[in-house]
């Protein structure tokens, strides 16, 4: 990819996570000041492809933001370039993804 094309995608995981943590934190206070526990929020998830789906979304949006925000770092820190340098940032973005929509999963099936 090039910096522009990284550009854009920084922007619009920017974006997504906008939104996604929003949603996130007014459910959980919703939640809470409701007097429902911790349990109780992941028995009413349980089950719910659509909130699986608006996790999987967030822990994507989330890697890939992360994983190119620091790629910006390393390359101006360090003078890291080239496509491997370009394809590590791509695979440590996606395991850290796979980390959030595997804990997503979790709670699914619970």
């Amino acid at each position: 990819m090039n910096g522009v094309q990284l550009w854009a995608v920084q922007r619009g995981t920017a974006m997504i996570l906008a939104v996604a943590v929003v949603v996130h934190l007014v459910t959980i206070l919703v939640a809470v000041r409701g007097g429902l526990s911790a349990a109780e929020i992941i028995g009413r998830t349980q089950g719910s492809w659509a909130w699986l789906g608006f996790y999987s979304v967030f822990a994507l949006a989330a890697g890939l933001h992360g994983a190119i925000g620091l790629r910006a770092i390393a390359a101006e820190w360090a003078g890291w370039r080239g496509r491997g340098f370009d394809l590590a940032w791509v695979a440590i973005g996606l395991l850290t993804a796979a980390f959030g929509i595997r804990a997503a999963f979790g709670l699914f099936g619970a």
